[in-house]
């Protein structure tokens, strides 16, 4: 067991937060005598079996589904990194993301490729980990810890995808290219960014100048980002910038956070026959907790986070994860999109709470319950009543994160009409039951 826990903090100094059984090797390989330069893989595979209740007018190649079933891969990736000297650390990792029998994989073959991530080189500057400095392609992000996620150790279903706030707009599925500060002094956890985001054009999406704001695609300004986190309790492992969901017990957490993420004239809207400039203004601010208790590694854990997301007048963006349809027969009929769909990132602001709880430790081979649940209320200049999202699932954990099985209820709003004003209104709601399987190796 004692082996399995030294395994356990190495994955959470990586930000997966996997146990390991006793007496399991990491996938490592030594480039010294001593060990301390090595480099390391793991792998990952999110498997989703999914019922969904479709939004009004919804189809599937064609075909009208008031449900929809279907299998497809959540996430499958591959991370390789390593301590190339005492001072010199890389980061890469490779995978694909979303994948089902409706994806056009790539040039509409099928064959989704798998793509580059992360590629991080980071030089630690300090004696300790005060200040580490690197660029690359990376996740580091300003907004919060559900920016940047460990998506392993995951204490819900899913990450609330929307405090990725520009994922693959301007962004490579939330990574961009960035020069950065970080580090821990005390119990000060901090990281700043300079950043270069991906041009809108090259997200496939067209151009879109209307009345509401939208990407600006002539945009050229940079990101300025940072986040500063305070852990009054235990500090949190340092490896990468990824921070874990839950420890599973093995660790007692308390911090506040405050991050945010500027962009100079980011976007654009139309005001009659004048062309507007915005600027895209992010912020949040949440406390995180997980709180053991036993001998056993029993815990609590849960986070409270208010987000405003500034994006410009009437910004509103559309998103089903994976999405289980692929057309609507007739679009006016939801104005939150088709399938799984609804309005998650928009120009407004958002509260969201998540709580968890996971049993204690009954051996090494024993199933370990995790119930959880999560809920999103979103006010947006766009929709008439706040929005909420919910959900509510358990999970079934052997050897922590490793293997994880995972069933979720969740339930969101439909919007099939709109106000005198223009506001969208909710009309109904709508179910998704989803089972995962998770296998994560270390």
């Amino acid at each position: 067991m004692k082996r399995g826990l030294r395994i356990l903090a190495l994955a959470a100094a990586l930000g997966v937060g996997a146990v390991g059984r006793a007496g399991a090797q990491a996938l490592r390989t030594p480039l010294n005598a001593s060990g301390s330069a090595y480099v390391q893989w793991t792998g990952l595979n999110q498997v989703w079996v999914r019922a969904n209740q479709s939004n009004p007018g919804t189809a599937v190649n064609g075909t009208p589904k008031d449900w929809t079933a279907d299998v497809g891969l959540r996430r499958t990736r591959v991370q390789i990194f390593g301590q190339v000297t005492p001072r010199v650390f890389f980061y890469s990792q490779i995978g694909m993301n979303n994948v089902n029998a409706l994806s056009p994989g790539n040039g509409g073959n099928r064959k989704n490729q798998l793509f580059v991530h992360d590629a991080v080189i980071e030089r630690r500057i300090s004696a300790q980990n005060q200040l580490k400095v690197g660029a690359g392609l990376t996740i580091l992000n300003g907004l919060s810890r559900f920016s940047q996620p460990a998506i392993a150790s995951i204490a819900t279903l899913d990450v609330p995808v929307f405090a990725q706030a520009t994922v693959d707009q301007t962004d490579q599925f939330s990574r961009k290219f960035s020069v950065y500060a970080r580090g821990q002094v005390a119990q000060l956890d901090y990281r700043v960014a300079f950043t270069t985001p991906f041009a809108y054009t090259s997200s496939g999406s067209s151009p879109n100048l209307t009345e509401h704001a939208s990407f600006d695609p002539r945009s050229a300004t940079p990101q300025y980002q940072g986040l500063l986190i305070w852990n009054f309790a235990e500090r949190e492992p340092h490896t990468t910038p990824y921070m874990a969901g839950t420890y599973l017990g093995t660790k007692r957490i308390l911090n506040l956070e405050a991050g945010a993420i500027h962009q100079a004239k980011a976007m654009w809207s139309l005001n009659g026959s004048d062309t507007l400039e915005h600027a895209m203004a992010l912020a949040s601010v949440a406390l995180f907790a997980e709180q053991p208790y036993g001998s056993r590694h029993a815990a609590f854990s849960g986070y409270l986070g208010f987000f405003a997301t500034d994006y410009g007048p009437g910004y509103q963006r559309n998103n089903g994860i994976m999405n289980p349809a692929n057309a609507s027969l007739n679009p006016s009929v939801s104005l939150g999109g088709i399938g799984n769909a609804h309005p998650m990132f928009t120009t407004g602001t958002s509260w969201y709470l998540q709580a968890a709880w996971v049993s204690p430790e009954r051996g090494e081979e024993a199933v370990r319950f995790q119930p959880y649940v999560s809920a999103r209320r979103a006010k947006s200049d766009r929709l008439e009543r706040p929005m909420w999202i919910t959900h509510l699932g358990i999970n079934f954990l052997e050897y922590g994160h490793q293997s994880k099985m995972s069933l979720d209820w969740g339930i969101r709003p439909v919007y099939g009409s709109a106000t005198p004003a223009g506001l969208a209104t909710a009309t109904a709601r709508r179910s998704e039951f989803t089972l995962q399987y998770q296998v994560f190796i270390l």
